[in-house]
């Protein structure tokens, strides 16, 4: 069997499509050392086909940190798979908070150099002493401290549509970014309870361990994140302190959490929180867009973006060469942004 896809995008979103299967999407993550991340990675690759698993994967030394979604008939069999791989065995899976479409087409598995890019080279610097986990209840009895200190891990993007009430925002593009930042905007801080969150749990896994390691002394973090937090707080009842929508990096990029829009149409200013992806494939630009001007620009970030969709698909391909895309708008920010 092969240990890779080998069908193009457009065949695989027609197969997605036409599949009408109710599908669940789920997110897990383990620090683990990992001898062989390769024939790891191989292996897995051919127990999650055979279960039509479809989503992003990484594997390292560190350990593994997946994404993906399958055919909800397959979850039992799913999860007896990956409790049979010894440090999986229990390992929590986060169920997806919001399903309205698919939110992968593929299934990727990719062997990296880290499961999360961090930028450390402290080769002291050790996981095992992480902060204390909190669930929601706890989470909840915690913000409440006046002097406790909330702290958002994700990207500037990440917490301009939805954010906990009073969370500290650090503007950064990037996880690396960020741990660099927060030893330096919270370094009068070390005494104090420091709350940290993101969306599934991994990057404030390591963050927490990294302020640890940096000498604060009370550390806790989010136990699976923003996704676990809501499942508990409607489970239990609680009173939700999140607001807005929680961004996600799948094909779906957002679950609603509540009915709060928190963030502005990066186009005319409105109040809006849809993320999108610019229309021109050359640009490719991540930024959020109202109906009225989705309407306007055609889902383009401008009228020269706009202009370039309607040429023909040679000359786009011609204006694209050389040229980088995936960018991310650097302009949407909040009073919270630090």
């Amino acid at each position: 069997m092969l240990l890779r896809n080998i069908l193009n995008r457009e065949e695989l979103k027609r197969r997605m499509d036409a599949d009408t299967r109710p599908y669940t999407t789920i997110s897990f993550y383990c620090y683990h050392p990992i001898s062989d991340p390769e024939s790891f990675r191989n292996d897995l690759f051919l127990r999650f086909s055979q279960l039509e698993v479809v989503g992003r994967i990484y594997v390292a030394q560190e350990g593994i940190n997946a994404q993906l979604a399958l055919p909800s008939v397959h979850f039992e069999a799913f999860k007896a798979v990956v409790y049979t791989i010894d440090f999986l065995k229990g390992i929590r899976l986060n169920i997806a908070i919001e399903e309205k479409q698919k939110s992968f087409i593929k299934l990727d598995i990719k062997v990296r150099a880290k499961i999360v890019a961090d930028g450390i080279e402290d080769p002291t610097f050790s996981l095992q002493n992480s902060g204390k986990y909190l669930d929601a209840a706890a989470w909840n009895e915690m913000m409440e401290k006046p002097d406790s200190v909330v702290i958002d891990m994700r990207n500037h993007y990440e917490s301009e549509v939805g954010r906990f009430e009073g969370a500290s925002c650090p503007d950064t593009d990037t996880f690396r970014e960020e741990l660099a930042r927060v030893l330096d905007l919270y370094k009068e801080e070390k005494d104090k309870p420091i709350l940290m969150y993101c969306t599934g749990g991994i990057r404030c896994e390591k963050a927490s361990a990294w302020m640890k390691h940096n000498g604060y002394n009370e550390v806790y973090h989010l136990e699976g994140g923003i996704i676990n937090y809501v499942n508990q707080v409607n489970a239990s009842s609680l009173d939700n302190k999140f607001k807005g929508v929680n961004f996600v990096f799948d094909q779906r990029l957002a679950e609603r959490i509540t009915e709060d829009v928190i963030a502005q149409c990066h186009q005319c200013g409105e109040p809006a929180d849809k993320h999108i992806n610019c229309a021109n494939t050359g640009c490719h630009l991540l930024f959020i867009q109202c109906d009225a001007c989705a309407a306007k620009f055609e889902h383009c970030c401008s009228e020269e973006c706009k202009a370039v969709i309607h040429l023909d698909a040679e000359t786009q391909v011609q204006l694209r060469k050389g040229k980088p895309a995936g960018r991310i708008f650097s302009k949407g920010r909040f009073p919270g942004k630090v």
